[in-house]
């Protein structure tokens, strides 16, 4: 972003405790932003949306200052919830809807996973989201 669109952008939303964003952190938390309720994108595939990175930069953007976004829509490609995060995440999982896929009794916490055939998203709105 330069620095001509970063004034026309106004003052910014609440500042980041740690200074201005890296332009790849910006980038990552944008699409974060646009994953529509109820969906998911691995951190894999918002790194080829972007067309730069790889799932352990989109991983440590999402550590580092993924909390202001729904960090909770950028996941593994296993469907396996963030570990730490489990309940947090489960809970906004089933409020918007989140296709899980219920844990069998020999899985460490019976936590569900993410049914990743269902819930994931390919960008498909991407086109409009960006105009």
């Amino acid at each position: 972003m330069s620095d001509e669109s970063l004034a026309d952008a106004g003052p910014p939303e609440p500042p980041e405790p740690r200074g201005a964003l890296p332009e790849y952190a910006e980038r990552v938390l944008e699409v974060a932003e646009l994953i529509p309720p109820g969906r998911v994108m691995t951190y894999g595939d918002v790194a080829e949306w972007l067309g730069e990175g790889g799932p352990r930069q989109v991983g440590q953007v999402m550590a580092l200052y993924g909390g202001p976004v729904p960090w909770w829509r950028v996941v593994r490609a296993d469907g396996v919830l963030l570990p730490g995060h489990e309940l947090r995440a489960l809970g906004h999982y089933r409020t918007e809807g989140t296709p899980l896929k219920e844990a069998g009794r020999a899985a460490e916490g019976h936590v569900p996973r993410i049914d990743m055939k269902r819930a994931r998203w390919d960008g498909g709105e991407r086109a409009e989201r960006h105009t």
